[in-house]
């Protein structure tokens, strides 16, 4: 998507951007603004006429990497950012994008009581509440960026791009859930979400910028190396005196037996606990907690649709086992119900933790969509658990998620969503679909190409289900399609079953996405694992043991800030090197 400008002339505007952006983040006296020295020249008289002209200088400079320039600038005009200070330009921008989403949350409200059509209904439904997601995720986003110290600049700016990655999202999935819906919503809704679309991808755009601009100044405190050795799991013989209390207590109790857990709360079907429902127990999880809360579900099938809220953050659940400790429902499209609101278990408090749980969706392969577990919760990992499903089973809607030693069974596109997700060590299994069906592991949903976001599959396997072991040569089985136009998934160090097709990648419609797409397999293993005859598409990649590196669970998402924290089994590089 380039706009055809001179790289040169491009490249110098972002330095000076940033250059001013770190002076003005570590406290300088004075900020530099862009293209100021013929300003200084200016005489008195026409000083007023001279700021003017560098702020619109310093609002086109900043709008120079972003893909919707026209909106930008007038955005920033219109909200009278009369300054060359590129952090004050920067948070102009975010206040025009959550004011622009706010309306849209009104206007969606007011179609909403218009509009008759069921399914429309809901979708609207949907919009505002994912409209709200988007606002929060500025609202914070714009508060890291008033708080930023040098010193800790490269795991900022990290967080900045995976919040504004989930904004983007969010209004993707808004639109998302008109497919299919009857009447004109869909497309009024687009119309509504189109100046706030563009402003939320021009803010990722300047922050991208940014990080970038700063990696190549090879300023200290950047983009530092692996704090660890990638070859060495983690967990056994750390330093742990440099770790925050809070986050040794979570390892603490991460590490320890069930028999050996002093749980907050206990869920029991036998009444051998406080509650005999999930649902009940919600009611007593503290909001907005700083301290991990354990819930202990004891062993059972239980029947309910759960929704952990956003406002239950440091949750950790915990369970006898994924084939003991399950929970179930079977909530799906085909009955009625979009894609969003059929999971059975929803995520969205940050650092979110499960260990031994069953996540179950029984609609079967004849409802269509049809969600076990859906996640969006930022930090969040999942150990030794199983998602079973057909269509959709696991959702990983946005921000960075980890599983570790997991089974994910289904069909069709079983493990998608547009999150930062590694899978370290899982099974993905493939299940027997409809007759007329054919079935795909994964569709990775990132929409903007400076999204923060991939499926990444390590040392993980790729193979028949039970239920699909009868059929193999009978169904065709592929690696994955592009959800969206810049789909993103990773497969390394895994073990790929004949049952995946020589092409390995299949499209989503036509030629969409194949072009921008970035697939690509690394060091694979097994009788599927061979790309000979993979599909020839340009978004196919192949890349070099340095790159492969960068989609490491350490790198990728700087997963020893909190992965190694958690008590859980953990590669930070490469496993097989």
């Amino acid at each position: 998507m380039s706009d055809g400008s001179d790289p040169k002339k491009r490249k110098r505007i972002a330095l000076i951007v940033v250059s001013s952006f770190v002076l003005v983040v570590i406290g300088a006296a004075a900020t530099i603004g862009v293209y100021t020295t013929s300003d200084s020249r200016a005489s008195k008289a026409s000083e007023k006429t001279s700021e003017i002209s560098a702020s619109i200088k310093a609002i086109e400079g900043i709008c120079q990497p972003t893909d919707y320039k026209e909106a930008c600038v007038r955005s920033l005009k219109e909200a009278g950012a009369n300054t060359t200070d590129p952090k004050e330009l920067i948070k102009a921008s975010f206040k025009a994008a959550m004011n622009h989403i706010a309306e849209a949350v009104k206007k969606s409200t007011v179609l909403k009581e218009l509009e008759k059509a069921p399914r429309a209904q809901q979708a609207l439904k949907n919009c505002k509440e994912l409209m709200e997601y988007a606002i929060d995720d500025l609202e914070r986003s714009f508060d890291e960026l008033g708080k930023l110290e040098y010193s800790k600049l490269d795991d900022a700016l990290a967080d900045l791009k995976v919040w504004l990655s989930a904004a983007v999202t969010y209004q993707e999935t808004c639109l998302d859930g008109f497919q299919n819906t009857t009447g004109n919503a869909g497309h009024k809704m687009r119309e509504i979400l189109k100046s706030s679309t563009q402003l939320t991808s021009n803010i990722l755009a300047m922050v991208d910028e940014i990080s970038l601009a700063l990696a190549k100044m090879n300023l200290p405190n950047f983009k530092r190396k692996l704090l660890s050795d990638g070859n060495n799991v983690i967990g056994h013989g750390d330093d742990f005196s440099i770790w925050p209390p809070m986050l040794l207590g979570k390892r603490k109790l991460l590490s320890k037996r069930v028999a050996d857990l002093k749980p907050n709360l206990v869920v029991a079907k036998d009444g051998s606990g406080r509650f005999r429902t999930i649902n009940e127990a919600l009611k007593h999880i503290p909001l907005k907690s700083n301290k991990t809360f354990v819930l202990y579900i004891k062993a059972g099938v239980y029947k309910e649709q759960v929704v952990f809220d956003k406002k239950m953050t440091n949750l950790m659940v915990v369970g006898d086992g994924p084939t003991k400790t399950r929970i179930s429902f079977d909530k799906n499209y085909v009955d009625g119900t979009t894609t969003f609101r059929t999971a059975t278990v929803s995520v969205f408090g940050d650092h979110f933790t499960a260990r031994d749980i069953g996540f179950e969706n029984t609609a079967g392969a004849i409802k269509h969509q049809a969600v076990a577990l859906m996640v969006q919760s930022d930090m969040s990992i999942f150990h030794n658990c199983h998602m079973d499903g057909h269509q959709d089973t696991l959702y990983v809607h946005t921000k960075r998620q980890f599983y570790r030693d997991c089974t994910i069974t289904g069909t069709i596109d079983f493990v998608f969503g547009d999150a930062a997700a590694v899978f370290q060590n899982c099974k993905m299994l493939v299940r027997k679909p409809l007759d007329n069906q054919q079935c795909i592991v994964t569709a990775q949903g990132r929409k903007e190409r400076r999204q923060a976001s991939a499926l990444i599959l390590q040392n993980c396997a790729i193979a028949a289900h039970s239920s699909y072991t009868p059929f193999k040569g009978q169904i065709r089985s592929y690696l994955g399609r592009p959800w969206k136009v810049y789909s993103r998934t990773i497969i390394m160090e895994s073990y790929i079953d004949d049952i995946i097709q020589p092409e390995g990648w299949l499209p989503w419609l036509g030629d969409f996405g194949l072009n921008t797409c970035f697939y690509t397999e690394y060091k694979n293993r097994g009788p599927g694992a061979s790309t000979t005859r993979r599909v020839k598409w340009k978004g196919i990649k192949t890349i070099t043991p340095q790159h492969a590196t960068d989609f490491t669970a350490g790198r990728f998402m700087k997963g020893d800030r909190w992965i190694r924290t958690a008590g859980v089994p953990y590669v930070p590089g490469m496993m097989n090197a």
